[in-house]
């Protein structure tokens, strides 16, 4: 079974972008390799950030603990960042939603970074 292994994320800020993810998200900044900044999202996958001009509107989408779920959504919220139940609904700051994904329903949350990219986070934990 294959598993995707990094991703090149484009961002227009760096500066801005290692902080969210690694404040906001709680990622871990590993790095740089060339031209790309390397945070370890989990023990398999990592986000190479990438300096350049992007208008943003892509999606990516995290499962995580319920614990790492909720310290997320308390440092969104904490941070003031619009966010919502589905991707149609950020900026309502409504709550969690309730949503399919790879491993079946589970509560969801959405929400842009610092370069309109939008985010989910979901747990498949009770």
């Amino acid at each position: 079974m294959a598993t995707i292994d990094h991703i090149i994320v484009k961002v227009n800020d760096l500066e801005a972008s290692v902080a969210f993810y690694t404040q906001i998200m709680g990622f871990k900044l590993e790095g740089k390799d060339g031209p790309f900044t390397l945070i370890q999202v989990g023990r398999d996958f990592q986000l190479l950030l990438h300096p350049h001009q992007t208008d943003g509107f892509e999606h990516y989408a995290f499962a995580m603990t319920r614990a790492e779920f909720d310290d997320v959504l308390g440092r969104i919220k904490a941070a003031g960042i619009s966010h919502g139940p589905s991707f149609n609904t950020v900026g309502s700051n409504t709550g969690i939603g309730h949503e399919r994904g790879a491993q079946g329903m589970a509560p969801t949350l959405y929400f842009s970074d610092p370069n309109n990219h939008l985010l989910e986070i979901r747990t498949y934990e009770a």
